[in-house]
């Protein structure tokens, strides 16, 4: 495995690979912290309408002028709920109510981290589509109809997988 962290975030004493509970995983050699490599928690929301389904054009690195759900990472004070809502609010201005999971995927398209994607369905109540400062632009976007160029492999996927739902009915 490979590490990318020299220093202990505690004491700032030099981080050490060891075998701990079942893993390589750094540890400090001066004060003992363990430093638990985790997936990050980010939630997205599958908003549509007779339009499509909506998708933000990524305004900013990493895939800055690629296209995915609205989505985001969580917060330190907030749960993967209100992390989907304001991720909506700040990327498409939509004021929006959660009406259920429609799933929870692992994600690998950072070299330097995972994350756990927790997928909502939306429902829009209000506010008037507008990207946000970190969008480039905002789309509803039949579902044969996508761009090629989405930025993640996961929200890939679940686009896939609602395209195929689609199908079936």
């Amino acid at each position: 495995m490979e590490f990318e962290y020299t220093y202990c975030p505690k004491c700032s004493g030099k981080l050490e690979t060891r075998f701990v509970e079942g893993r390589e995983r750094q540890v400090c050699s001066q004060c003992g912290f363990i430093f638990y490599r985790n997936p990050i928690p980010a939630a997205a929301v599958i908003l549509r309408n007779d339009d499509g389904v909506l998708l933000v054009q990524r305004a900013i690195e990493p895939r800055a002028g690629y296209w995915c759900l609205p989505a985001g990472f969580m917060e330190w004070n907030e749960g993967p709920e209100q992390t989907a809502i304001r991720e909506v609010k700040e990327e498409t201005n939509l004021d929006i109510a959660l009406r259920g999971i429609y799933g929870v995927y692992p994600g690998s398209d950072y070299p330097a981290y995972k994350i756990v994607l927790i997928v909502y369905w939306g429902e829009i109540l209000g506010g008037e589509l507008r990207p946000g400062d970190d969008a480039k632009d905002t789309k509803f976007f039949k579902l044969a109809e996508l761009p090629e160029n989405i930025a993640f492999r996961i929200h890939s996927n679940i686009l896939n997988a609602l395209k195929n739902e689609g199908e079936g009915r």
